[in-house]
């Protein structure tokens, strides 16, 4: 089949849905690329990188809606692109069905397959689709950069012969996909980073990441990002004021504060009201990344850099992956290769568009001449942590009852012990010569005493290396050096062999001690 892929009509736009490696990745499905002429060149993109590449250039959208069985884009079609559309052709592009809904149903219409790349789901199997977390990831990142780019000061802080400069304290709110993101590129470039989010299970992935998370002192139940796909799920208005009232604290000491907090279908909540707006320095910057929605700051204008009387710079771009054009539609034609790579499981050009896959099926939102959207719940569940089981705590009573009953049974397993040796022992004294005996108790003794020094020691205090096989070499190294003098020549080189094999075991030991000592040391 042909997949083409048109020139974006929206204004700004430079991302493209194919680039000429991604091209040959479809090839290799067994499809042939087709791609309008033009359309990658604001991305950095050639016609003849394509060309090069194996890919059919047409002159205009027109022809290559016509050529195409399945088109490739970006941004949602316009009323023109639906138009084009055919029977049984299909179309794979953001969409946002929720909020086109007069366009979809003209796209079933026309008998067309939509598939919506912003509808897939948030499964582990289907993240190297997922187009959203690919295209938050560049933004995150990008925010930072465009911060940077409007903040007067260093990230780092420095000690200079001219003077001492302080380090940025960045406060990003909302550690989803872009709020990752944009946390590991300011802890990177050495700012103070702080983070929120109302999902008390990303603290451990903010913390790894060497910012700090702000707790509330709030105690509520969240939903689990699992139910809603990952995201956040609304607060209820006593958290969001116990919220609201943790940023007025924090605002007047923050430099930088990046916004990413969405609510799926839903207007983005705000979060940064006027009056933390005015309590900020003069020269601090706000990045919303929620613009599109509304913003999650109140005086954010969509599109738009504007600088409020106090001096504080708010941004409110909404086009951040289109201003890294070449790595996002890299990312963005790799989440497509990937789709047609399920639709295409033979590799033989022909597309099975499975509705009894979970991928398909969630991202599938006309098919058939019919809307199917919303998809039902996939079958496995996004990924979330377990909710840990609450464990209940000893008294201090219990604890010293379990420490008694613990010292009272390994009494009575060491004196059992002791009890069975010493038959023993008195059993072959009754048949061995007294000879025999004397090493035999020595050997016992040994036994016994590297039993209690060496394995009751706890693990985590010492290597296994050295806890047991220094301590066993250590024996075969000095048996062999008593024998090593030996009248019999056989017994001589087992004694040599025996003492090199040992030496190299023990300094062996040594050595690998030190490097793991070395690896928690600063040089």
């Amino acid at each position: 089949m042909k997949i083409g892929t048109p020139k974006e009509t929206e204004t700004g736009e430079n991302r493209v849905a194919m680039t000429p490696d991604s091209a040959l990745q479809l090839q290799k499905l067994g499809h042939e690329c087709v791609i309008e002429a033009g359309a990658g060149q604001a991305a950095g993109f050639s016609d003849a990188a394509y060309k090069e590449a194996g890919v059919q250039v047409v002159k205009t959208a027109a022809a290559l809606f016509k050529a195409a069985d399945i088109v490739a884009k970006v941004r949602p079609p316009s009323d023109a692109e639906v138009k084009r559309l055919r029977e049984g052709q299909t179309l794979i592009s953001f969409f946002y069905p929720a909020a086109n809904e007069k366009l979809m149903q003209q796209a079933a219409d026309k008998g067309a397959t939509v598939i919506a790349m912003d509808m897939v789901p948030r499964i582990s199997r289907a993240q190297k689709m997922d187009a959203l977390s690919s295209m938050a990831n560049i933004a995150g990142y990008r925010a930072v950069i465009e911060a940077g780019n409007n903040f007067g000061r260093f990230f780092t802080g420095q000690v200079t012969a001219a003077g001492k400069v302080p380090p940025a304290k960045v406060l990003v709110v909302g550690a989803g996909v872009a709020g990752l993101a944009a946390i590991g590129t300011a802890t990177s470039l050495g700012a103070i980073t702080y983070a929120f989010d109302v999902r008390p299970e990303v603290a451990e992935q903010v913390e790894s990441m060497g910012a700090e998370f702000v707790f509330l002192d709030f105690e509520e139940e969240q939903q689990d990002g699992a139910a809603t796909g990952g995201y956040a799920s609304v607060s209820s208005p006593e958290f969001a004021a116990a919220q609201l009232a943790k940023f007025r604290e924090l605002a007047p000491d923050m430099d930088i504060v990046i916004t990413t907090a969405l609510i799926p279908n839903r207007e983005a909540p705000e979060l940064w009201t006027k009056d933390m707006v005015e309590s900020m320095k003069p020269g601090s910057v706000i990045i919303d990344l929620a613009a599109e929605r509304g913003g999650n700051c109140k005086l954010t204008v969509m599109d738009e850099k504007i600088v409020t009387d106090n001096g504080v710079t708010i941004i409110g771009y909404t086009d951040f992956p289109s201003r890294m054009a070449a790595q996002s539609s890299t990312l963005y034609a790799t989440n497509i290769r990937h789709m047609m790579t399920d639709l295409t499981p033979d590799k033989d050009g022909v597309v099975n568009h499975n509705m009894e896959d979970d991928v398909i099926r969630g991202a599938t939102i006309t098919h058939a001449n019919e809307v199917t959207f919303p998809p039902p719940p996939p079958k496995v569940q996004a990924i979330a942590a377990k909710p840990k089981e609450k464990v209940k705590e000893k008294t201090p009573e219990e604890i010293r009852a379990a420490e008694v009953a613990a010292f009272k049974e390994q009494t009575r397993n060491q004196i059992i012990l002791l009890g069975v040796g010493a038959l023993l022992v008195l059993s072959v004294g009754l048949v061995a010569p007294a000879s025999f005996m004397q090493h035999f108790i020595v050997f016992i003794l040994s036994v016994f005493i590297g039993f209690q020094v060496i394995w009751n020691v706890a693990h985590s205090l010492h290597t296994p290396l050295m806890a047991v096989t220094n301590a066993i070499s250590s024996i075969i190294i000095l048996g062999a050096l008593i024998q090593i003098g030996s009248s019999s020549a056989l017994i001589t080189i087992l004694a040599a062999a025996g003492i090199f094999m040992a030496s190299v075991n023990i300094f062996g030991g040594f050595l690998v001690t030190r490097r793991m000592l070395a690896m928690f040391q600063k040089s």
